[in-house]
């Protein structure tokens, strides 16, 4: 992949990986709040910005600095608070879930004729 990318003018491989590591940055920064890998992502796009742009390893150094200094001090917090932040993450997938309707296709597909477990975007 790396000759292919190596073969590529130097401004087509640029934009291609500015656009790629943008992709893939704004879809962790997306998933971030949810349960699942979204920093792994930011990083993911972090490091493919990096292989082209001196900001993004700069970038991705300092954010990877402060992650790991917000992990370990979550660790060494007392259990509640660790609780506070599995049901603000809960809070934050139910309420998503209930946004893009998927209590409502459960709704139709079981007759629960519960109008409540529709999204006020679908009504």
């Amino acid at each position: 992949m790396k000759d292919l990318l190596n073969k590529l003018p130097a401004k087509t491989r640029r934009a291609l990986i500015g656009f790629v590591g943008w992709a893939v940055l704004l879809l962790g920064v997306v998933m971030i709040p949810y349960p699942g890998p979204g920093w792994v992502v930011v990083f993911i796009g972090l490091s493919i910005l990096a292989t082209e742009f001196d900001w993004a390893k700069r970038f991705n150094d300092i954010l990877r600095a402060k992650y790991d200094a917000w992990s370990d001090w979550l660790k060494g917090q007392p259990l509640y608070i660790k609780a506070v932040f599995w049901v603000l993450t809960a809070v934050t997938v139910i309420v998503t879930v209930w946004v893009l309707n998927g209590y409502g296709l459960i709704n139709s597909w079981f007759h629960l004729n519960q109008h409540w477990l529709n999204s006020p975007f679908v009504r």
